[in-house]
């Protein structure tokens, strides 16, 4: 940042003076008395004893195996998985780096021991082997020089009986790895990697940073204020990083990327430290933004796995300003609980209820589960999608078999089935909760964890015959600049230099039957289950009385056109004499379709009812004369001349404007640029709440469609009971 940087020595997290050799660039603009976190650049000689001994157990599990005819190095028993207890996050994070790279160079590792004729020793047991290796790697990192050592570290006696060993031959040890590089024409021992390896790490180390912004602790406005402030410079996107620089994300309102170099400067920020951003892969931010996008103010959410903290707390920032909750599965134990609780305090989330049972634990009608709407499930995966490894796994609580994987190149075919199966297995029991939708995201680049799994499921038939059927939906995020042109099903990101490899899918309930019809048939459906009374169903096309009538709604019109309103022009009423009698306009709406195809089905011209014979029981029958024939013109000319005196008596009523209640869907896309959560009439197309009464809210989803045809029948009905009355007043 273009500002002094500070060369104080800083602490983190217990980690004192005299226990490391730290450097540290520190982004200046202190607030008050606010705790401040320092990233720091730890030097190659000053791991911890304990560091050495995870580093070992993690390597101990990973390792490649050979067959016992080709093992010249021999390792001890691994068949227990070793207990693994880290000091903080820092030394966690370190012992797998070390025991990555001891993996990496595990082929080298080995030769430098037996070339050297350090191996086989007598006094160094094979338990103690993997220890060997680690340290010995460390050994040659740090130039083969000593290590140092403070009274206030705890010793263990296997590290520094291994340390004293491989020290006392640090000059056989380092002239067979001269030797070893000379071999193989290396330049530096990265170069005997693989080139896949390589390019990999080259990736991952270029990769922008994502970050989120806590809304529960700022706004969007405020961060760029304060990186204004601080010297940023907003860009277009990462192809025009230029040091101190940052872009919006194009999928996700409330991420932000900045340049790989930075890092250390960001995560000694203000904003890192008060927790106002947060480092996270984007794949979590796209899952937790489908979510989003899918429900209304006051569902719930249930997240099947607790899986990264952070992803967690993004969800609760999401559903901040509502009042669902966060349901996180799989907590285990109460120790853990007290940890998550502590750092969503410190996040400023309110709104998680964490629970002890796995996801596949939990029963579907479990009652506190009830408002559900959507699930978030991101299940275990090989994550061969994902950047940076060691991330992956400390963060997702990954497999550290991931290392092994990476470096192989592929996963094998029995661990693949494993993991598939099991992701299968979750996604047919989410089904089986009365939920609107499922978000299934995964950083895997295998089809067998992704779409395979997601079609496997939706064939199952899983959530029986008293729910609706689940289909696949495109998923659309908040910033998508046209909702509308996403037809892909399944979304994508891949694996380059700059994003990881993500795999998205969103599956919902089909819509009710009702939300895809438009008034007219909904009318005609009523009228045939004898909802309506005795109808009256042809148009008058001379009197020009239209009837135009849209849909409110996520949908479209039958003709195609977006939603609008629905408006009554000029409509005349029925008769007294049957009060009952309502209007029914589908039979209309088709011999227009079939006369005239070009002209918009929301437009229906009506013809005055024509009173039947007295005395009989018929009801009123409207003879349609909108497109007469030619040899029926003069007859149809002479009954509207007969009429011409008894329609100067009538009343020209003024037009009325009606608002059938909308029909939305619980997961209908968000329109562009507007807020998921805000209500129904701010996406209307109407002037004015006040210009006229707001339709009432509508029915829950348990309603059954022939209680809906009954509502639209019921308002027809005192409409037409309204006009009756004044006409006879008049």
């Amino acid at each position: 940042m273009p500002r002094s940087k500070s060369k104080s020595v800083s602490f983190h997290e217990d980690v004192t003076n005299d226990t490391f050799h730290l450097s540290e660039m520190k982004i200046s603009d202190v607030k008050g008395s606010a705790e401040k976190r320092t990233m720091t650049l730890i030097g190659k000689n000053v791991c911890h004893d304990s560091v050495y001994i995870n580093a070992a157990k993690i390597f101990q599990g990973i390792r490649n195996k050979k067959p016992k005819d080709k093992m010249l190095v021999r390792y001890g028993d691994d068949s227990v998985s070793p207990a693994l207890t880290f000091e903080d996050e820092y030394s966690q994070r370190v012992s797998y780096e070390l025991a990555f790279n001891a993996l990496k160079y595990q082929e080298l590792l080995e030769e430098i021991l037996l070339d050297s004729c350090v191996y086989p020793c007598q006094s160094i047991p094979d338990e103690l082997t993997s220890l060997l290796v680690v340290m010995l790697y460390d050994l040659q990192d740090r130039k083969f020089e000593a290590r140092e050592i403070f009274d206030e570290e705890e010793p263990v006696a296997e590290v520094r009986k291994i340390e004293h060993f491989l020290y006392s031959f640090r000059i056989k040890l380092a002239a067979a790895l001269a030797r070893y590089r000379i071999k193989h024409d290396a330049l530096s021992i990265e170069y005997i990697l693989p080139e896949t390896i390589r390019k990999h790490e080259q990736r991952a180390s270029a990769l922008p940073l994502c970050v989120w912004i806590n809304t529960f602790k700022t706004s969007l406005q405020d961060v760029v204020r304060d990186l204004k402030n601080k010297g940023f410079t907003e860009v277009e996107s990462v192809s025009d990083f230029n040091r101190y620089t940052y872009c919006m994300d194009q999928h996700c309102h409330d991420v932000l990327f900045f340049p790989s170099s930075l890092k250390e400067e960001l995560l000694n920020s203000d904003l890192f430290a008060d927790c106002k951003l947060l480092l996270q892969d984007k794949s979590r931010s796209l899952a937790v933004h489908s979510v989003q996008a899918l429900l209304n103010m006051d569902g719930d959410v249930i997240v099947a796995h607790v899986g990264s903290h952070l992803t967690i707390a993004h969800m609760s920032a999401l559903r901040n300003r509502s009042m669902s909750r966060v349901f996180v599965c799989g907590v285990k134990s109460s120790a853990k609980a007290d940890e998550l609780r502590s750092l969503f305090n410190h996040m400023g989330c309110e709104n998680i209820q964490l629970l002890y049972e796995d996801f596949t634990e939990i029963r579907p009608t479990d009652p506190r589960l009830q408002n559900a709407k959507v699930i978030l499930l991101i299940p275990q995966c090989s994550g061969l999608g994902f950047s940076n490894p060691i991330d992956f796994i400390l963060s997702e609580h990954g497999d550290a078999g991931l290392l092994r994987d990476l470096l192989q190149g592929s996963v094998s075919k029995d661990k693949l089935c494993r993991l598939a199966e099991r992701q299968l297995t979750e996604l047919m029991h989410a089904m089986r909760f009365k939920v609107q939708a499922i978000v299934y995201c995964t950083s895997s680049v295998y089809p067998e964890e992704n779409e395979l799994v997601v079609k496997k499921a939706l064939e199952s038939g899983v959530e029986g015959h008293k729910l609706k059927q689940f289909r696949l939906i495109p998923p659309v995020f908040p910033t998508c600049s046209n909702p509308e042109s996403c037809t892909d099903f399944f979304f994508r990101t891949e694996l380059s230099e700059i994003s990881s490899g993500c795999f998205l899918a969103i599956i919902a309930r089909e819509k009710d039957s009702s939300e895809n019809v438009s008034v007219q048939d909904i009318l005609a459906r009523a009228a045939s289950k004898g909802l309506l009374g005795s109808t009256a169903e042809e148009t008058k096309d001379d009197e020009k009385k239209q009837w135009k009538v849209t849909e409110h709604g996520n949908g479209v019109t039958a003709s195609g056109t977006k939603p609008g309103r629905a408006e009554f022009h000029h409509h005349k009423v029925p008769s007294p004499s049957n009060i009952n009698t309502a209007v029914s306009v589908s039979k209309a709406v088709t011999k227009l379709r079939k006369k005239n195809v070009s002209q918009p089905v929301s437009y229906v011209q009506l013809k005055k009812p024509v009173s039947p014979a007295a005395g009989t029981g018929l009801p009123r029958v409207l003879k349609h004369t909108a497109h007469l024939p030619s040899i029926g013109k003069v007859h149809g000319r002479q009954m509207l001349a007969r009429k011409a005196r008894a329609e100067r008596k009538k009343v020209v009523l003024k037009p009325v404007e009606i608002v059938f209640p909308p029909v939305i869907s619980p997961y209908g896309r968000p329109q562009p640029g507007m807020p998921t959560s805000s209500s129904y009439f701010d996406r209307t197309g109407a002037k004015s709440m006040s210009d006229r009464a707001l339709p009432p809210p509508l029915p829950k989803s348990g309603q059954t469609n022939r209680a809906k045809e009954s509502a639209v029948a019921l308002r027809v009905l005192k409409l037409s009971s309204r006009f009756t009355e004044k006409h006879q007043s008049m």
